[in-house]
């Protein structure tokens, strides 16, 4: 009895020990409790102030209130179409109301399933987080609202060092702690700050859904070629699910990991009543489908035009406080988006034809030869000096050191150009520097010759790999194209389109001591025979266009050529009228521009106005008008021009028989030596456009002159451009002719008239048939003949 009433008392013992013991934990847990209860909001006041400077400081209230990531640059064409974008990181903002509904609800659904409720932090998500964490030992995350992420992704707390203080850095479950801690106060003061809608637009602007893709409205583009707006249920959801990981979750390279999150968005869209159960079942069951559109400068419309131009609008943003790739600017320019594709069209079809046809006639030998037609040896290895390539290792190893060759004529894998697409091979640097050198480039440039407006703009053949620009960078001989303002400065002074003078070999003093200029006609042949300026232009007769040179001076024609828009250095020489100064594409369009424009010169120019994020006009620049050209003057340069179409025989004869049915062209083809260049310049009465095709370098041209002639390798781009556009209903050319002066023309043009009022007796000189009938404008000093 005794030995039960001590285990009785024991058993009680340990009853009030273990009751006892209960009680000192609910008192402990209740300290605890309360001691958080003050000591929490103590904390997170102490973060919130930046107490003593312990935790750093945070985005203040004008931050908060302006709370943007930086936005890329638009480009946009005069027919409303986006053009490229100039960006750091690529990212457009939306408002609410452009977001599909579909994503909204899918967002909601699987990341902040209580958005709409809570302030900005999710009381039950952080305490189902905190319960795995501390009682499971499973730290996934998940406690995260969309408002907190969105303060995470805008104020970059976690990288940004000015948010740093004296505590930083001692621990880092500590620095994570702070800087937990302050994205949920910023999450609270944005909830205070904008409403629920504005801060699911603003988290759709900021977040990545990878690929380069920053926001919804670029990330809608990227992967479905969509607009945030025209996004379906399968589509929104898998946006949804990317931004979770937007590596891992990429649906281009890792599709079946995107597929399952899709379908994991899907379910959760069911759990919380956005979406039926039987529209989610037939849904999951959809392939992923992407349409993936590619966005980085080297790809989309006019890309040798968005990369000239950026030189131009950095230095505007500069100069004005702007920064063009995080501004969000908006930039309208004079580019029609339809013209540039037709342009962009017709420079592909023909460049590669003609590319075909160069390699052709080229076959196994090397095509960089001399003006003897002989093959240039070390080309290769002296081209491959100049790359940036070559000078890396030169500047690691030394110029001369084997190495650098060892590494120039090593094969590795490479992706190369050609017009069938591009191509995956084995190629050595050195190799790659001969393929590429084997294109022929172009540049082509079309304008209204009224406004200026610059309507297509095509620098080259492909930009990803050749990015030099051929229509305002590059220059090269414009060859007979320039014969149009030798002709013009005659006309000017007072001569008729149907003035005549021999086709005969001539000298002219050079004033280089004994050296005398001998101009020969392309073929080599001389007629012996008199012909008018227009045939002469027409037939491209170089012996009478130096003759007019000669009588008109060379400082006359340079004079006119500054006039109407030629801007290059010009080398006042008897030669310059065969087209042997350097200039550019830009130029030459915007001068043969002045011809149909009434002798009026308006410089080209492409950009309409720049517009800041919200609209307001920053920039809106007036284009530069000066007469250059009495108006009959220009009227009859376009009588000339027409020439190269109508005359049997003419330059431009060739050109499509529907186009010169429609409206009147004029036409002027151009080849420099060894044709090395190939031109084309023609005017429409609405449109002027020009054409220029070559070689890398001079010494990489056709082996034959017939084949590298303007009239083959350039016309063609041209003709091909026009008929397109012409075509083209959208568009709207309806003019078919050129508009003639009010005023009677004081010179005559129909040369039977003309002829049986001015004969030229054979042997006569040609001088003696002049007739000016109008006021010289300007008139020439006459000791430019003695």
């Amino acid at each position: 009895m005794v030995a039960i009433k001590n285990l009785k008392r024991k058993d009680n013992n340990t009853a009030d020990r273990k009751q006892r013991l209960y009680k000192k934990i609910v008192l402990g847990m209740w300290a605890v409790f309360l001691s958080l209860l003050l000591l929490v909001p103590l904390y997170i006041y102490s973060v919130s102030i930046d107490l003593m400077g312990l935790f750093g400081g945070m985005p203040g209230t004008n931050m908060l209130e302006n709370a943007e990531k930086d936005q890329s640059s638009e480009l946009y064409s005069s027919d409303g179409k986006l053009l490229g974008k100039y960006f750091t990181e690529d990212r457009v903002n939306v408002t609410y109301h452009e977001i599909s509904p579909n994503l909204v609800k899918s967002l909601i659904a699987v990341e902040d399933a209580r958005f709409r409720e809570h302030s900005g932090i999710d009381g039950m998500s952080m305490f189902r987080v905190a319960v795995k964490s501390i009682l499971l030992g499973q730290n996934k995350g998940g406690g995260s609202t969309l408002s907190q992420q969105t303060a995470k992704v805008l104020f970059d707390l976690r990288v940004d060092e000015q948010y740093e203080g004296r505590l930083s850095g001692m621990n880092n479950k500590l620095d994570m702690l702070f800087k937990k801690t302050k994205e949920w106060i910023l999450a609270v003061r944005l909830e205070k700050t904008y409403t629920k809608d504005e801060l699911m637009a603003m988290y759709l602007n900021t977040v990545s859904f990878g690929s380069h893709s920053f926001g919804i409205k670029v990330a809608s583009r990227t992967f479905f070629n969509k607009t945030p707006n025209e996004l379906n249920i399968q589509e929104a959801a898998t946006l949804a699910g990317i931004v979770q990981n937007p590596s891992r979750l990429n649906p281009i390279r890792h599709p079946e990991s995107a597929t399952h999150r899709r379908n994991v968005v899907i379910n959760q869209m069911v759990k919380y009543g956005y979406l039926d159960e039987q529209v989610a079942d037939s849904v999951k069951l959809l392939p992923l489908t992407v349409t993936y559109v590619r966005q980085d400068h080297n790809e989309g419309p006019a890309p040798y035009f968005r990369s000239v131009i950026r030189g131009f609008l950095s230095r505007w943003a500069k100069e004005n406080n702007y920064d063009l790739y995080k501004d969000g600017l908006k930039i309208y320019t004079t580019i029609d988006s339809r013209m540039q594709k037709h342009a962009e069209d017709a420079v592909s079809a023909h460049m590669a034809q003609l590319q075909a046809q160069f390699n052709k006639e080229w076959g196994r030998r090397n095509p960089w030869i001399n003006d003897e037609h002989q093959e240039i040896k070390g080309y290769i290895e002296q081209e491959a000096r100049r790359s940036d390539h070559y000078r890396k290792l030169a500047g690691k190893w030394g110029k001369n050191a084997d190495s650098v060759w060892i590494v120039m004529k090593a094969k590795r894998p490479m992706r190369i150009f050609t017009y069938k697409g591009e191509k995956d091979t084995l190629m050595s640097p050195l190799d790659s520097i001969r393929y590429y050198k084997r294109f022929l480039h172009s540049g082509f440039m079309a304008m209204d010759p009224y406004t200026g407006a610059v309507k297509a703009w095509v620098g080259g053949i492909n930009y990803r790999y050749f990015q030099y620009d051929h229509v305002l960078q590059g220059k090269r001989q414009p060859g007979s194209t320039f014969k149009s303002f030798v002709y013009a400065t005659a006309i000017e002074n007072g001569y008729s389109p149907c003035f005549s003078i021999y086709d005969i070999p001539r000298s002219y003093p050079t004033g280089n001591g004994s050296v005398l200029w001998e101009p020969k006609n392309s073929n080599g042949k001389y007629t012996n025979l008199p012909m008018t300026m227009r045939e002469a232009m027409a037939l491209s007769v170089n012996t009478v266009t130096a003759d007019i040179m000669y009588k008109m001076k060379p400082e006359n024609v340079v004079n006119l050529a500054r006039r109407v828009g030629v801007s290059s250095e010009l080398d006042p020489v008897l030669s310059l009228a065969l087209g042997t100064s350097d200039v550019s594409v830009f130029e030459m369009v915007g001068a043969y521009s002045t011809f149909v424009n009434k002798g009026v010169h308006t410089e080209p120019y492409y950009i309409v106005r720049i517009e800041d994020k919200n609209g307001n006009v920053l920039y809106k620049p007036t284009p530069k008008k000066v007469e250059a050209l009495h108006e009959e003057t220009a009227y009859l340069m376009l009588h000339m021009l027409k020439g190269g179409a109508e005359i049997s025989g003419g330059s431009a004869t060739r050109l499509s028989p529907a186009l010169l049915r429609k409206m009147e062209v004029g036409g002027k083809t151009g080849t420099t030596q060894n044709a090395s260049d190939g031109w084309f310049m023609g005017v429409t009465p609405e449109l002027v456009a020009g054409a220029w095709v070559g070689g890398d370098s001079r010494n990489i041209r056709f082996p034959s002159w017939v084949s590298g002639q303007g009239g083959r390798t350039a016309m063609p781009i041209w003709d091909k451009f026009m008929v397109k556009v012409m075509n083209d209903p959208a568009l709207g050319f309806r003019k078919t002719s050129f508009e003639a002066p009010a005023a009677p023309l004081s010179i005559e043009i129909d040369c039977d008239r003309y002829n049986s009022r001015h004969p030229l007796p054979e042997g006569a000189d040609e001088a003696d048939s002049l007739q000016q009938t109008r006021p010289v404008i300007p008139v020439i000093d006459d000791e430019a003949f003695m």
